[in-house]
């Protein structure tokens, strides 16, 4: 007897979309469990071997942990920005947008056709909008504030540069990577310099 394994494949793909057999709920009565897997980057070629050495591994633990009865989340994503993306966009003369679009496609498919569990409606894509915005954002939290190691927090940068004003560096409580030594009057006379040197 033949085992047509295209036809049983097919057919239970099938059944896991239309059962949301894959699909994540906020269950808070079962233990949560978290796999992440490292996002592709969705260049042309697609999926090569490495990827899914790595994916199965992680799909037999959420499988593993789902029968155990945790509230499993195993989401996927593409890391859509960076110099593959903009490599493969050059080579090919097409939109970065449209090629990324594109091979993310090509990726999902792939990963569907594998048969591993992931809950696409948790997708992350690095270059939609609604992602990056967020990553923006945190950037631009960063730069507008210092470590307080006596606090352990995040606090604004002015008070820092307050302190720099008062005492330069005398008994700062900011993280630093090197010792910095440095007095009030040291860094009145580096910010003139700084001054003249942009205006």
């Amino acid at each position: 007897m033949e085992f047509k394994h295209h036809e049983v494949e097919e057919r239970w793909k099938a059944y896991w979309i239309q059962h949301g057999t894959n699909k994540v709920d906020n269950d808070y009565s079962k233990p949560k469990y978290y796999i992440l897997d490292m996002f592709p980057y969705p260049s042309g070629s697609g999926l090569h071997v490495g990827h899914p050495l790595g994916y199965i591994a992680s799909d037999i633990l959420a499988r593993y942990w789902k029968m155990k009865g945790y509230n499993v989340l195993h989401p996927m994503g593409f890391d859509a920005f960076g110099l593959p993306a903009e490599q493969y966009a050059i080579q090919t003369g097409m939109h970065p947008r449209v090629s990324t679009e594109l091979n993310i496609d090509r990726y999902r498919k792939q990963l569907n056709n594998i048969g591993i569990n992931y809950d696409w409606s948790r997708e992350v894509i690095t270059s939609d909008p609604n992602y990056y915005k967020w990553t923006q954002w945190i950037f631009i939290q960063l730069f507008k504030s210092y470590y307080c190691t006596i606090d352990h927090k995040a606090k604004p940068i002015e008070q820092l540069i307050l302190h720099f004003e008062k005492w330069g560096s005398e008994s700062l409580n900011a993280f630093t990577n090197e010792p910095v030594q440095f007095t009030a009057n040291d860094w009145k006379i580096n910010q003139i310099r700084r001054r003249m040197i942009y205006s």
